[in-house]
């Protein structure tokens, strides 16, 4: 169910969800979280889609931001909210909100997204393009437990990684450290059955890739030693290589959903190590809201300044 509003407010928006629920028999009660959303036009209709199926394991009101670009003089002029209110199959397991900002109400999206939030639930925030620069210090990211934010949307990844490093607050994260997920579990497995002291290290990944940065920067950071970072055709990240004394460990993922681990003196194994969609992604950053104490090690480089 789609129920539309121009010119509106949050008080009317509030009732046309209380409408469209009592209207397809739901409750509000079983959401656990709001999730809102910024972006633009041109990649609203993916984030939506993302932070849709995202809600099967995490039912959440969903709160979509865009600001519109002022195109004549009234829009200049004009300050005004549109909304589109889905509930229902529209909404995937919770409720969606699509907000179109115009004018002075494009500076104070805060003071229209707070009336909407869930009571007593988190909030997470999601810049899937153009974040801020200190996202804790954002009007609505100051609102929020969670904020994220992805260095693959930007132009120069590599100096808003550092921007982003000098900036962190607790409940920052990006999603070029989510993609490392599995890439991180593996190596720890790796470790463990090697039972090897690692005396070096090399990153492989196409050039300027954030995650490949970042998975370097928690190496040296796990490892204390310092991480050779090399350069190949990718795509994204293709192969991690540690050197113990009783040979080399490697995960190697040239293209494709598989990659081929190799310890010492084992046979090579397969493993299924595929580039996961941007659902999935959100979907696992709502699992745990609290800080990430090793993405903040891995941004800041600490341990790599401590063991340079």
């Amino acid at each position: 169910m789609k129920i539309d509003l121009t010119d509106t407010t949050a008080s009317k928006i509030n009732k046309a969800l209380v409408q469209g629920r009592r209207a397809i028999g739901t409750p509000a009660v079983g959401m656990v979280l709001t999730m809102v959303i910024v972006t633009d036009e041109e990649n609203a209709y993916d984030s939506i889609r993302a932070a849709e199926e995202a809600s099967h394991e995490h039912p959440s009101r969903t709160l979509v931001v865009i600001k519109r670009h002022a195109r004549t003089l009234r829009d200049r002029t004009t300050s005004r909210l549109d909304a589109e209110v889905r509930v229902g199959s529209e909404a995937g397991t919770g409720e969606t909100v699509v907000l179109r900002t115009y004018g002075e109400v494009s500076d104070h999206a805060d003071s229209v997204v707070l009336p909407l939030l869930l009571p007593d639930a988190p909030v997470v925030v999601w810049w899937p393009v153009d974040a801020p620069d200190t996202p804790s210090k954002d009007p609505l990211g100051a609102l929020a437990q969670r904020r994220i934010t992805d260095l693959y949307a930007v132009e120069r990844p590599m100096e808003v990684l550092e921007t982003r490093a000098g900036n962190y607050a607790p409940g920052d994260t990006d999603l070029a450290w989510t993609r490392l997920t599995l890439w991180r579990s593996m190596l720890a497995a790796a470790l463990d059955q090697a039972r090897a002291k690692v005396t070096s290290a090399a990153v492989e990944a196409e050039a300027d890739n954030p995650s490949a940065e970042l998975l370097a920067r928690w190496l040296e950071a796990r490892l204390h030693l310092r991480v050779n970072r090399v350069v190949t055709a990718g795509p994204v990240v293709t192969a991690v290589r540690l050197g113990t004394a009783n040979g080399e460990i490697v995960i190697d993922r040239p293209e494709g959903p598989l990659a081929t681990l190799t310890l010492p003196g084992q046979p090579p194994r397969t493993l299924a190590l595929k580039v996961r969609g941007t659902s999935e992604l959100i979907a696992e950053e709502l699992r745990r809201l609290d800080a990430d104490e090793m993405y903040a090690i891995a941004l800041k480089g600490e341990a790599t300044k401590e063991n340079a």
